[in-house]
């Protein structure tokens, strides 16, 4: 007996590097299409901290529904596998309710998990070598874990930073246990068949120009106040060990607040490593499948002639309900 397949669900994903304008072109897309957002942000997740993660307002949000916004407090474990499965949850009730989940943020890798429904459960070990390895990152430092990574799987430490040692060690271990490399593991996970009916857009803009909304962007979030949220974070008992506390701007001004550097260095700081991650992130939205660049500049930076675009896109390909 014939059975039909399983019609996808429409997906449609709005990426791009940090400062480039994903929000407010996010909140436009939404109305237009009767979307509710679903944030693929791994700082926006967090409560109190607001500022240095650039998060939404509610004014902002205009009266579109968000989802994966200030969930979680700062202390809390959270990964892909947890995006992942917190993205699924909060689709089901967007699709419920008759309307399309639109995907928007910077973290390439959440976003991938995601269209691409990637298996994790191999990754998920602990016990004796993740132990064996946490004790390695505090005997040598995680620089020292980090150079064993470059040499087993340089693929997989080109994309992680060289202090996230969650990940660093995750590698690791994967490596020790399955006899590959998680790169290439997840590069077979990658070349499977999207599972959604998706439209992938990312927004980018010229470096110039890009850089400059980083540089303006780094002087609004401290003028509004960027320190004393920091400050307030570590009254809370939240320390640089957190993963939270790796973000943007939260690691550089704890520097700063433990005597390390000076103030006007960790705002450069910042700056410099704020247009690094913007360059990382570019180079892994290249990589991917099946991606259509929303380049600024061609649009002469006009939002109508921009939206007009993603929407017809969008209809085109039947990517949301006609």
């Amino acid at each position: 007996m014939y059975h039909a397949m399983k019609q996808k669900e429409k997906l449609i994903i709005l990426a791009g590097p940090t400062a480039v304008g994903k929000t407010a072109l996010s909140i436009a897309l939404a109305k237009e299409l009767k979307g509710e957002i679903l944030s693929a942000d791994s700082m926006q997740i967090y409560q109190y901290m607001d500022i240095g993660s650039a998060k939404i307002t509610e004014k902002e949000m205009d009266g579109v529904p968000h989802h994966l916004i200030d969930v979680l407090k700062p202390w809390q474990e959270f990964n892909v596998y947890s995006f992942q499965r917190m993205a699924k949850e909060a689709m089901n009730g967007i699709y419920e309710r008759g309307r399309i989940p639109i995907v928007v943020g910077g973290t390439g890798f959440y976003i991938q998990a995601l269209l691409y429904d990637i298996d994790f459960s191999s990754q998920e070990t602990g016990g004796k070598l993740r132990a064996q390895l946490e004790e390695e990152a505090r005997e040598k430092g995680c620089e020292y874990l980090y150079g064993k990574l470059c040499r087993v799987d340089p693929e997989s430490a080109a994309a992680i930073h060289p202090h996230n040692q969650k990940r660093v060690i995750r590698a690791l271990e994967y490596y020790e246990q399955n006899g590959e490399t998680i790169s290439m593991h997840n590069k077979r996970e990658r070349e499977k068949e999207a599972a959604y009916d998706s439209r992938y857009f990312v927004l980018n803009d010229t470096r110039e120009r890009l850089y400059e909304g980083i540089e303006r962007r780094v002087d609004a979030m401290m003028a509004e106040g960027l320190l004393d949220e920091v400050k307030s974070l570590r009254e809370m008992g939240c320390e640089r060990r957190m993963v939270s506390m790796q973000g943007l701007g939260y690691k550089e001004l704890l520097s700063y607040l433990d005597g390390e550097i000076t103030l006007r260095e960790a705002v450069d700081a910042i700056k410099q490593n704020t247009r690094h991650f913007a360059k990382r992130q570019l180079t892994w939205f290249r990589r991917e499948r099946d991606v259509i660049w929303v380049n600024k500049n061609e649009f002469h930076y006009n939002k109508e002639e921009i939206l007009h675009y993603l929407s017809e896109q969008c209809r085109a390909k039947k990517s949301v309900p006609q």
